[in-house]
């Protein structure tokens, strides 16, 4: 991360959700403690349909609150992250349309930065996923999902393409994920690699390695149950004015 940065907007989804108190401490430690961090993620988040995981619904990204929050706010230095793409492979969505959402996703993000990074999908590891390997993960993750293995290697892949060819063409950052990351879960980095892993996403794979502390539990557990701007439970819509949560060890966080 650009020592001048003092935001970051992260896009994402379940990778980003289980990492965001990482995030977040890796902003900080670079940014200071006035840093801003705003976030549209969430499990098995769509960057252009509403998702249902469980009882939960979220909008799209590109539908969420955060763009006109972003561009309502005054200037400050900024790195965007998109990440986390794949589950709209899983959602049955052809690769034109999921590439259309990701680079609208950061022609938006160019309106107040050119600092962005874009992650590819974890190809390798996926390829190494036998029938039953990924049978088991599409029943836990997406149950309603009946493409084949090989229907969603073959998007994935023209995904991943796509992605590249975007970074080039933005002339963004393009990070490849590797594949000593993810375990038996083809899909999540592994909750030991969080904070390294992360801070190569965001600061790059030459960057020294932090020394400061990651947020303190109480921080890990505040962030997670932080309430997005809006989401339906049970069908039932709730909306959680975003005004920018101060966090204890210092940075502001929104939530969409």
């Amino acid at each position: 991360m650009r020592p001048s940065t003092t935001r970051v907007v992260a896009l994402g989804a379940s990778n980003l959700t289980r990492g965001f108190r990482t995030v977040v401490s890796t902003a900080r430690a670079i940014a200071g403690p006035d840093v801003e961090v705003l976030a549209a993620l969430g499990h098995g988040r769509s960057y252009g349909l509403d998702s249902r995981i469980l009882v939960r619904t979220l909008p799209g990204i590109l539908q969420s609150g955060l763009w006109p929050r972003l561009e309502s706010l005054p200037y400050a230095p900024t790195r965007g992250l998109v990440t986390d793409v794949g589950n709209d492979v899983l959602y049955g969505m052809s690769a034109d349309r999921i590439l259309t959402w990701v680079d609208e996703a950061v022609a938006r993000l160019q309106r107040v930065t050119d600092d962005i990074i874009l992650t590819d999908l974890p190809m390798s590891r996926a390829r190494q996923l036998s029938g039953i390997g990924f049978f088991a993960v599409r029943t836990i993750l997406v149950p309603q999902c009946r493409l084949t293995l090989s229907e969603v290697l073959d998007t994935a892949a023209r995904v991943n393409d796509g992605l590249e060819t975007i970074a080039a063409k933005r002339r963004i950052e393009f990070f490849h994920l590797k594949r000593e990351w993810y375990g038996l879960d083809p899909i999540h980095i592994r909750p030991r690699l969080w904070r390294s892993a992360w801070h190569q996403i965001l600061c790059g794979d030459q960057a020294t390695p932090l020394s400061a502390k990651a947020g303190s539990q109480r921080e890990a557990v505040q962030l997670y149950f932080m309430k997005p701007e809006r989401q339906w439970l049970f069908g039932r819509e709730q909306f959680t004015a975003q005004d920018g949560i101060s966090l204890a060890p210092g940075g502001r966080v929104w939530l969409y």
